[in-house]
């Protein structure tokens, strides 16, 4: 009888992990295979090797990089050096990056792991820059000030809050008011890989300000990308594993209401937003598999999708980039500027085509 139990165990226990691993491999689109979308004219960012995850792209053509991401299971090609964030002028006939200089005493450059970005101007023309920052593997958020013409960043500030545990991606809706996704639950990182094998949806979006911290929406397969329209009305969260955007409304006392979600057949990252159409442009994976496990020889492929009339019945979605690695290597982030495309990558290059 006691063997006839152990064995009934076993093979319930055999049936949930088969289960499990089938989700897992579902969620990671770990058999997704890539039918190439070639653009004109596209070149390879000079003075770009491991990473430009997130970026941002100004009115006036200046853009902001953020480079040389650590994450744990992620592949990096500069492990022993610290991020840094790079500025690129669209305006350039072939544009190159600056890295960009950090002033402020209390500012560690050494530990400096730059991950989600977003900016801030204000009614001056003051550009604030809002940095996702992993030093140690924690999770802070660093405040700088862009001095344009000394090309750097001025560190004011170090945001730690203990709903701010494992952040991901963040929107500025003022300099030091964000709304910023966490995308795993556990800190523990033992604890976080069984929540992402398990599908645990308990990653949450958080708004903070200095004097209210509030969880506005949870529930999330890792929530990842955010961002808002230009009329501020809505807000736009990426749940990679779910391959879902997820559209909200945002009131005037910061919460958010849900208001409808997309299916994709790909892994959705980071969310841009074209300030003059709202349109929306993701990085994105086809094989989220290939990005957690690294193999040289099968490397990760490079996806971007635009969404035009998210708020609409019927919202266009289009495959404008794709390509199996063998140019650009997992696709992060894609934003336009004049006809221009400039795509970001978690760890490898950055890639700038022409529309």
């Amino acid at each position: 009888m006691a063997k006839l139990m152990l064995l009934t165990l076993l093979g319930l226990g055999l049936a949930l992990f088969r289960d499990h691993r089938a989700s897992y491999q579902a969620r990671l689109n770990a058999f997704g295979e890539v039918k190439p979308v070639e653009l004109p004219n596209c070149n390879l960012v000079k003075g770009i090797e491991s990473g430009s995850e997130d970026l941002e792209i100004l009115p006036s053509g200046l853009a902001f990089i953020s480079s040389g991401l650590k994450y744990p299971e992620i592949k990096s090609f500069e492990p022993d050096k610290p991020g840094k964030i790079l500025l690129m002028d669209l305006n350039e006939e072939d544009p190159t990056v600056l890295e960009l200089k950090i002033t402020g005493s209390k500012f560690d450059h050494s530990s400096f792991n730059p991950h989600g970005i977003s900016t801030f101007t204000d009614e001056d023309n003051t550009v604030y820059l809002l940095v996702v920052n992993h030093p140690d593997f924690k999770s802070t958020v660093e405040l700088f000030k862009f001095q344009e013409e000394e090309k750097s960043l001025l560190h004011l500030k170090t945001i730690r809050h203990e709903l701010l545990p494992n952040l991901n991606d963040i929107v500025a809706v003022g300099p030091e008011h964000f709304y910023a996704t966490n995308d795993h639950y556990f800190v523990d990182h033992y604890l976080r890989s069984w929540e992402l094998y398990l599908g645990l949806a308990w990653s949450y979006v958080v708004y903070y300000s200095p004097t209210e911290v509030q969880v506005m929406a949870d529930g999330f397969d890792f929530a990842n990308g955010i961002n808002i329209s230009p009329d501020g009305k809505y807000v736009y969260i990426g749940e990679l594993l779910a391959h879902k955007i997820h559209v909200y409304e945002k009131h005037a006392n910061w919460t958010l209401t849900p208001l409808k979600s997309l299916d994709f057949n790909t892994l959705v990252d980071n969310i841009s937003v074209d300030p003059v159409t709202g349109d929306l442009w993701v990085g994105c994976h086809p094989n989220g598999m290939r990005i957690f496990f690294y193999d040289p020889e099968n490397p990760p492929a490079s996806e971007v999708i635009r969404i035009q009339n998210i708020l609409t019945e019927e919202p266009k979605v289009t495959r404008v980039y794709a390509e199996n690695g063998t140019v650009l290597q997992g696709s992060t982030v894609a934003s336009v500027y004049k006809g221009k495309l400039l795509i970001g990558t978690v760890f490898q290059k950055a890639l700038y085509c022409e529309l």
